[in-house]
Parts: structure tokens; sequence; C-alpha cells
């Protein structure tokens, strides 16, 4: 397997490039808003269902287990079909997700929504790193992927406002058929403007071993690449799934005031997208900066789970830790892209990314059954631990990767 010469000029006109980076940026801030589909609704899950912490945090679990096995093929497909038919086919999957979502009736329909919301989520990060690597310039891919990661917390960050929004007007089936609308419009608009999402798909060569697809497997610095996305994930996953309700129980800050905090959260780390961005086109070290950046984060967490602060201060340092580890986000994927052989972006990324869906898959599961024994403290003294943790496995990338 080789892949055809797709290198851009050193810089292509500026509205080409912002045209790219904002359909991909939609597409991937549509792929963090399902993230939150199913957690956000938690609570009323858990009120009109019946249902525990571990309960819904298999919800989530079932979600990222499909896509994770589903990211890690998907990454293959791309390589060989391109990346726009898989976009179309994600976003179709989420609508069907959210209009299934709007009808459920009992924990069971709670798990065919996970399932295809999986499947949807399972194209996103090879089709987007396909597009932006081929049809992006490279003077301009480390703000590229710094907008990626900026509106991917965006879409994180819209999910509170739009689902909560929208059922305190109405209720939250409402909510989902107006999330399933959303999706049918991003995906129209993808449609209408698909020739700026054309990739090329990588040339197989008849005399060419079936294996040699494989062989990207074999170089250790993949599997680091996929413990870090696995262990920085995980901490993730207890801010998303779980710290609303572990500032509640904490702090007894209202439903309100918790979701908003997770929202400062995201537009923080967001903020921190977009200054990393810088950070990452000027720095040739990109495993320190995420190092760093992850570190800075843990700390901030650690001192939440401590308890030390009353309930106005532990919102503004949680919103915080938002911002110290997205600061790392565009060297993390420059991280990525260095390890990354010629010819493979699909499925280097694909099999890379599918350990931020084993860290979701894992970490509800674990953190969880704390939850359910009223350990809130030790959730996040654990997830700060585990942030540390991938501290010293984007180091290890590092030290296995030329310069």
């Amino acid at each position: 397997m080789t892949s055809a010469s797709h290198s851009l000029p050193a810089l292509v006109p500026l509205q080409q490039d912002a045209a790219i980076i904002g359909l991909v940026g939609l597409a991937h801030a549509a792929s963090h808003f399902g993230h939150l589909l199913l957690p956000l609704m938690f609570p009323v899950f858990m009120a009109e269902f019946g249902l525990n912490y571990s309960q819904v945090g298999l919800l989530m679990s079932t979600f990222f287990v499909v896509s994770g096995l589903g990211q890690a093929s998907a990454g293959f497909v791309v390589d060989k079909v391109g990346a726009r038919p898989m976009l179309f086919l994600a976003l179709g999957l989420f609508v069907l997700a959210c209009t299934v979502a709007s009808m459920v009736n009992g924990y069971p329909a709670l798990f065919a929504v996970a399932t295809l919301a999986g499947l949807g989520n399972a194209t996103f990060h090879p089709v987007d790193f396909t597009i932006l690597n081929q049809r992006v310039s490279p003077a301009r891919l480390g703000h590229a992927f710094s907008a990626h990661g900026l509106t991917g917390n965006l879409g994180w960050a819209a999910a509170p406002v739009f689902l909560a929004g929208i059922s305190a007007l109405y209720n939250w089936r409402t909510a989902y058929l107006a999330a399933a609308v959303m999706y049918l419009g991003i995906l129209l608009l993808m449609v209408f403007q698909r020739d700026k999402l054309l990739t090329h798909a990588a040339v197989h060569h008849p005399d060419t071993p079936a294996e040699h697809s494989l062989a990207f497997m074999k170089l250790p610095v993949v599997w680091w690449c996929f413990a870090f996305f696995f262990l920085s994930t995980m901490t993730l996953a207890v801010v998303q799934s779980f710290s609303v309700s572990i500032l509640k129980a904490l702090h007894g800050i209202s439903f309100e005031s918790a979701t908003l905090t997770l929202t400062a959260y995201m537009l923080c780390g967001a903020v921190g997208m977009f200054v990393g961005g810088f950070v990452a086109a000027k720095s040739r070290h990109s495993d320190r900066v995420v190092a760093m950046s992850m570190t800075a984060g843990a700390m901030l967490l650690a001192l939440c789970g401590l308890g030390i602060f009353g309930p106005t201060m532990t919102m503004t340092v949680l919103a915080c830790t938002g911002f110290a580890i997205g600061i790392g986000g565009p060297s993390r994927d420059m991280m990525i892209k260095k390890a990354t052989p010629k010819g493979a972006t699909g499925r280097v990324y694909g099999l890379v990314y599918s350990g931020l869906d084993s860290g979701f898959a894992i970490s509800p599961m674990i953190f969880g059954a704390m939850m359910d024994r009223g350990w809130y403290s030790a959730t996040l003294l654990g997830a700060a631990l585990v942030l540390l943790l991938s501290v010293l496995v984007a180091l290890g990338v590092g030290a296995r990767t030329p310069r």
C-alpha cells in the first residue's frame, strides 16, 4: 500500500484553506456534540427510568466501545475510499440516533441510541485528519489542528446549552428532535460543499503484499500514541460524565450552575486550543508542550478534588483546568502527525484515536462505581492521577519519534 502524492504548494490562498478548515471544524464540533447526547440527560434518565450511576455509565461505555472498534476499522476504509463518503454516513447516523433518542421508553432503547451514536462518531477523526493533511497547506497545519481542537471543544460547550435550554423550554424529547434537525442541516451543508472535502484514496498496487497495510501497527510509537489518548481521555470522561453530579454532591451547586461550569470548562478549553495553535506552530518539541499542559491540568483538577475551595472557586478552577489542557491540544495532534508513516494517515489516526474511545468506554465504568459509593473527591483525585500518567506517556512518544 502506497500513497499518491498529495503535497500542496507551500502556501495556497487563505480563503481556500479557511473554507476547508471551517467545514472540517464544523464536522468535528458535531462529533463532540454527539459525545454529550446521553450524559447530559443522565439525571433525567435516572429519575425517569430508575437507573443508577453504573447503569448510565454503561451507556457511555457502549457508545465508546462501538466508536473505538469502528474508528480503528474506519481508518482503513477512509484510506481506501476517501474521507467524504464516510463523513456523510457519520452525520446520517447521528440524525438517526437523535430521532430514536426522542422516542426511547426504557433502558434497552437507550442502548440502541448509544450504539447508533457510537457508529456515527467512529469515522470523524480519520476523516477529519485525512482531509486536513491532504487539503490544507503545510504552513497552516498547526493552525488547522488548533481550529480542529477548538471547534471540538465548542461542540462540547454547545451541547449543554442546546439540550438543557430546549429541555427547559419544552422537554427532553423535543431537545433530541431539535438535535436531529441540527445534524440534518450540517449534513446538507457538507453535501453542498462536497468539492472542498474531496480526498484521494491511497493507491493499491497488485504486487504489494496485503500485510503491508498493517505494517504501521508494528511501530511502538503508534501504540504509545494510543496509550496517551487512552489515559488522557479517561480524565476527560470523568469531567464530562460526572462533574455536574460531583459539584452538586460536594458543594450543593444547582444543576443549572453545574452544567454552566461544564460549558465554561469546554469554552476555556477552546481558548486554550486557540493559544496552543500558536505554540504548536513555533515549538519543535510537541511532546514537551503536551506534558507541561497536562501536568498543569492535573494539578488544578487535584485542587478541586481536595475540597479546599468553596463552591465558586471550585467552579472557577475547574473551568481553568480546561484552558490548561486545551493549550496542549494542537501540539498533541502535531505529535501524532510526526509519528505517522507516509500514506497511512487514516489508518494511524483511526487506531490512535480509538484510544480516545477506549478511555471514554472504560472510565465511566471505573469511576461510575466510585460515584455509586459516594467517593466524589476520590473520583476527581483519581482522574488527576491518570492525567499525570499520560504525561509520562507523551514524553515516551517524543523519545520514540525522529526529530
